[in-house]
């Protein structure tokens, strides 16, 4: 093979990146593959040639010994190349070119195994109302996997070792060529592993980890409300081959209250008055998540009035003003009558009769438009 410079093989300058000279190789190992150029010695000779410059310069010891020895650096041997003979074969070179394009697609190239990130986890927390809105830190335990302690990881009972894969050689991968073509998959025997476990560990059947529980602090700030979700970065399940651990995520479920409902940043209730008091008007405590207030409740209150309190809902835990609190007036009929009691409705009732629509005006605005329909339709 003819000794020309590695720079001027590949087509770049001296200081040209390690991104520029993959970029070169790739274009002119594709363009002088013997598998798209059948019969063509010079094509075959170019592409040892092409694929001896990458080898050398793509490796930072190899480029700096070329650059300052020159061929003599590397001592590429009387034409087999760097590191090995003449005698590869073209699919396995053809395969590298591959591993260099689609690697990133494939998982890697060859002899690397890839870390994983655990996965995520969830944690459904149920939280009451007043913990949502003045924030809480709670104690939670969940599910996890820690390192076995017996075989320290590896999975393989004490006193052996896991093996190299005998599939894929240790690497994790399968490579499978047809013509052309070349597809990667992750090797079935080891299933990534690169390893495989002939005598496995008893305590963790083979898997290296055991289930375990582990105790963790959640601040909940206020404000949250159902379907907020808090991230604990690093505290879900466990990486593989050495990749970080994934987040535990926890999802809050506000529960029902017996007297307030949350509407965004307002809290409403609904507040049972007298009869009396809804006619002759008069105060009363309504609680808070705060504490009582008083109100003040004007003579002639009908049902489904609100009241609203200022500044005694919710502060949104994305900031902002909090709301307010919404009393909701349900004027309640007096039931359990005694004949005394009756009497008295029923003078009422003669008396407020004699001042027609004036003691009800909604009443009589009603029958006055049901009136009016009736009419219309002819009855």
């Amino acid at each position: 093979m003819s000794k020309r410079d590695y720079y001027e093989v590949l087509g770049v300058s001296r200081t040209a990146t390690a991104v520029e000279i993959k970029k070169a190789y790739r274009r002119l190992a594709m363009k002088y593959h013997p598998d798209r150029n059948e019969g063509d010695a010079e094509a075959e000779q170019r592409f040892k040639e092409v694929k001896e410059a990458y080898e050398v310069l793509s490796d930072e010891q190899k480029r700096a010994a070329y650059d300052q020895f020159g061929h003599a650096g590397v001592n590429t041997g009387a034409g087999g190349g760097p590191g090995g003979g003449a005698g590869a074969g073209f699919g396995a070179s053809f395969s590298d070119i591959f591993g260099d394009v689609f690697g990133d697609i494939f998982g890697g190239g060859r002899g690397t195994h890839r870390a994983y990130r655990g996965s995520d986890m969830q944690y459904n927390l149920e939280i009451s109302l007043e913990e949502a809105v003045k924030g809480t830190t709670v104690k939670i335990r969940v599910p996890t996997q820690s390192v076995c302690e017996v075989c320290g990881g590896t999975g393989a009972k004490p006193g052996t070792s896991p093996r190299t894969c005998p599939t894929c050689g240790g690497v994790g991968q399968v490579r499978m060529q047809q013509g052309f073509f070349i597809a990667q998959q992750t090797c079935p025997t080891c299933h990534g592993q690169g390893t495989v476990v002939e005598d496995p560990c008893p305590a963790c059947r083979g898997h290296g980890r055991v289930r375990d529980h582990k105790t963790l602090s959640v601040k909940v700030p206020p404000g949250v409300d159902t379907g907020d979700r808090i991230r604990l970065a690093g505290e879900g399940e466990m990486g593989e081959k050495g990749g970080p651990p994934g987040d535990l995520y926890v999802q809050i479920r506000v529960k029902e209250h017996p007297i307030f409902k949350r509407e965004d940043a307002n809290l409403r209730c609904e507040m049972p008055i007298p009869i009396t008091t809804a006619a002759l008007g008069g105060e009363l405590e309504v609680p808070t998540l705060d504490g009582k207030v008083k109100l003040k409740i004007p003579a002639g209150t009908q049902t489904g009035k609100v009241f609203r309190v200022r500044g005694r809902g919710v502060a949104p835990v994305r900031g902002g003003p909090p709301g307010d609190l919404l009393c909701q007036v349900v004027v309640e009929t007096p039931v359990n009558l005694n004949e005394e009691q009756k009497e008295l409705f029923e003078k009422l009732a003669e008396s407020l009769g004699k001042g027609g629509s004036r003691h009800s005006p909604n009443s009589s605005s009603w029958l006055d438009r049901v009136k009016g329909f009736f009419k219309e339709m002819g009855l």
